[in-house]
C-alpha cells in the first residue's frame, strides 16, 4: 500500500499491478491501444506514457506504483507525443475508414478524434495485402493492423493456440500465421477472441448478413431463427439498455419485424442436450468408465481437442450442442418444407460448427447460417428498428420454452450445473441452491468440486480458456488429476464473452452478463431440463426411437 501523486492529487493504491491502474482508479481515462487487463503487458503503443517530476517519460502500463511517486498525465509534451503516435499509426494504416467494418467503433479512430488528429502529413497507404477470407468465422485484413499485439497475446496466453505471431522487422513487421498461411490452414479453432481484442478492423467477423437478408425477402422460404442464452444479456446494451439486462422478448419482436417467420429459443435445444448428455454420462458412470466425459457444446473446444489432444476425442460427448439439437429437430418438424434455419449466437466458432461433416444429416446442414450478436445488432440498426421502444414478445411454439438450467448455459459452469440438476434428488429451491454453492459457480478459469450421487462421489471440473484446458488435460493424462465429468468452454467466463459478442466489455459488463443469466434462471418456473414438458414430449412423438440418429454426432 502507498500513496502517489497524480496531477497534483494524492491517490492511494494497494494491489494495483501498474501505474496505469492507479491512474484509472483516480478517474483519468489514459489512452491505450495495446493494453488489456487480462493479457500480458506489452508496452508497445506508448500512448499511456506519463512524466515524473524529473521530466522522464515512461509507459504507465509497465511501471509498478511506488509510494511517494509523482507523475503528470497530460502535459503539453505528452499531448504532442500522443498526437504524433496516432498520426504515425494512421500513416501506415489503410484509411478507408468510412467503409470499414469497424467505422464508429474503432479504437484508433476514436483516439484520433479525441486527440484532435485531423490531418496526416504523410501519403495514403495503398492496399498491400489481400484480405484473408479463408476462415468461416473471421476475416483478416493485415493493412488495418497497428501491431498492438493483442491478438497474438490472447491467442498464445489465453487460448494457447499460437495461430498468429509477429514476423519480419522494422517497417516490414506484420502479424500473420506461420509462413503466411491462410488462417484456416493453421491450428485456429475459430473462437474469435483475437477479434474481440483487436482495436481496429484488422480482424473482424466473417459476416453472413447478406444471404439472410435475401432469404427474408423471399416469400417462398420460411426463415426460422433460434436465439442462444448469452445473446439476450449482451445485445440490449448496444441500444442504451442496462448492462446484463435480459432483452429476449425484444429480440423476438425485432426478429419478427425483420421478417423471420418463426423465432425459437435455443434453451429448448439446451434442455435436449442435457437430457442426452446426462443419460450418456450415467451410462459411463455406472459401468465404470472410460473417464472423464467431456461436454460437447463448445465447437472451439472440440476443434482444439481434435488438433491438440486426439487421444481424448473419444471422451467427448456425442450429444449435439444446443444449436444443433434444435436445428435437427426443426428440420424434422418442417420436413418437406422450404426452410432456412438461422442460429443467433454469441460465438464465431458456431460458423465453423455448422459446416462439420459429422454434424450433417444426409449430407445436409442442420443450420444454414449463423448470425452473431454483433451481426444481429447491425441488422436491427440497418432496418431502422428502434429497439429500445419495442414491446417484448414470447418465443414461438412449440420450441419457445426452456428451463432455467438451459438459460445458464451461457455462463462457464452452466452446462455442468444444468446436468447435475438432473441428478439431484428434487427440484426444491434448497436442493438447487446447495448445488449452485457447491463449487460449480465462482471466480477463476478452473473450478474443481465433488457431487454426491446415490452415495457415490462424482468428481467434476469446469474450465474456461483453452490454455487452462490444455494444462488440465496434461494433468489428466499424467494421472495427476482425475475427474468423471469435465465441462470445457473455449472463452473465459463462457459464451457471455464469446467471439461474436459486443466488444469493449469491462469487468462490470462481464459480471452483469453473468448475473443476468443467473437472475433469469431464478425467475424461470422450470428449473430442470428433465422437467421441460415440451422437450419430454418430443421423445414420444417427433424423435421416438431415433434419438441417436437425430441428436448425436457421427464423430
Amino acid at each position: 500500500m502507498g500513496t502517489m501523486k497524480i496531477d497534483g492529487r494524492n491517490v492511494e493504491f494497494s494491489d494495483e499491478k501498474n501505474v496505469l491502474s492507479v491512474i484509472r482508479k483516480a478517474g483519468i481515462d489514459l489512452p491505450t491501444l495495446c493494453y488489456h487487463s487480462e493479457l500480458s503487458v506489452y508496452g508497445a503503443c506508448r500512448l499511456c506514457n506519463v512524466e515524473d517530476e524529473k521530466g522522464r517519460m515512461f509507459a504507465s502500463c509497465s511501471e509498478r506504483p511506488r509510494d511517494g511517486m509523482s507523475i503528470k498525465t497530460s502535459t503539453p509534451r505528452l499531448v504532442r507525443y500522443r498526437r504524433m503516435l496516432i498520426e504515425l499509426l494512421l500513416a501506415s494504416h489503410h484509411r478507408d475508414c468510412t467503409t470499414c467494418v469497424k467505422s464508429g467503433d474503432c479504437d484508433l479512430q476514436k483516439l484520433a478524434h479525441r486527440l484532435g488528429v485531423s490531418t496526416v502529413r504523410w501519403g495514403y497507404k495503398e492496399r498491400a495485402h489481400e484480405k484473408d477470407f479463408s476462415s468461416p468465422s473471421i476475416v483478416r485484413d493485415s493493412d488495418k493492423c497497428i501491431l498492438c499485439g493483442d491478438c497474438v497475446r490472447v491467442c498464445e496466453g489465453i487460448q494457447g493456440i499460437n495461430a498468429i505471431d509477429f514476423a519480419n522487422r522494422g517497417t516490414d513487421a506484420m502479424v500473420i500465421p506461420a509462413f503466411n498461411k491462410e488462417i484456416a490452414k493453421t491450428d485456429c479453432v475459430n473462437c474469435g477472441q483475437c477479434r474481440v481484442v483487436c482495436p481496429t478492423g484488422a480482424i473482424s467477423i466473417n459476416t453472413n448478413i447478406r444471404p439472410v437478408w435475401e432469404a427474408l425477402s423471399n416469400p417462398d422460404v420460411k426463415v426460422i431463427a433460434q436465439v442462444a442464452p448469452a445473446v439476450r444479456v449482451a445485445l440490449g446494451q448496444a441500444f442504451g439498455g442496462a448492462k446484463g439486462e435480459n432483452v429476449m422478448g425484444k429480440i423476438v419482436t425485432a426478429l419478427h419485424r425483420l421478417g423471420f417467420d418463426e423465432v425459437y429459443d435455443t434453451t429448448f435445444g439446451a434442455d435436449m442436450t442435457i437430457l442426452e448428455e446426462s443419460k450418456e454420462f450415467l451410462e459411463i458412470f455406472e459401468k465404470g468408465g472410460p473417464f472423464p466425459l467431456f461436454t460437447s457444446c463448445c465447437p472451439a473446444w472440440v476443434s482444439f481437442c481434435e488438433k491438440r489432444w486426439p487421444e481424448f476425442v473419444s471422451h467427448i460427448s456425442t450429444s449435439y450442442s444446443p444449436l444443433q439439437m434444435l436445428g435437427s429437430i426443426v428440420r424434422e418438424y418442417f420436413k418437406g418444407q422450404n426452410i432456412m434455419s438461422i442460429g443467433i449466437m454469441p460465438c464465431t466458432a458456431k460458423k465453423y460448427e455448422i459446416l462439420r461433416d459429422d454434424l450433417k444429416r444426409d449430407g445436409k446442414q442442420n443450420i444454414d447460417y449463423i448470425l452473431t450478436t454483433e451481426e444481429l445488432i447491425t441488422m436491427i440498426k440497418r432496418a431502422g428498428i428502434q429497439f429500445d421502444m419495442l414491446e417484448g414478445e414470447a418465443a414461438d411454439m412449440p420450441f419457445g420454452i426452456g428451463s432455467g438450467g438451459a438459460v445458464i448455459f451461457g455462463n462457464s459452469g452452466g452446462v455442468m450445473e444444468a446436468a447435475l440438476r438432473t441428478l439431484c434428488k428434487g427440484s426444491e429451491r434448497s436442493a438447487l441452491e446447495e448445488l449452485s454453492t457447491g463449487g460449480v459457480r465462482g471466480p477463476g478459469s478452473l473450478r474443481e468440486f465433488t457431487f454426491n450421487y446415490k452415495g457415490k462421489e462424482i468428481k467434476a471440473a469446469v474450465v474456461s480458456g483453452l490454455a487452462e484446458a490444455d494444462a488440465l488435460l496434461r494433468r489428466i493424462k499424467s494421472g495427476e488429476s482425475f475427474y468423471h465429468f469435465v465441462e470445457v468452454m473455449a472463452c473465459r467466463r463462457g459464451c457471455i464473452m464469446g467471439g461474436g459478442q459486443p466488444v469493449h466489455a469491462g469487468y462490470r459488463t462481464k459480471e452483469a452478463r453473468k448475473h443476468g443469466l443467473y437472475e433469469s434462471d431464478v425467475n424461470t418456473q422450470i428449473r430442470r431440463s428433465d422437467e421441460n414438458p415440451l422437450a419430454l414430449s418430443i421423445y414420444d412423438t417427433l424423435i421416438k426411437g431415433r434419438e441417436h440418429e437425430l441428436l448425436h454426432s457421427h464423430r
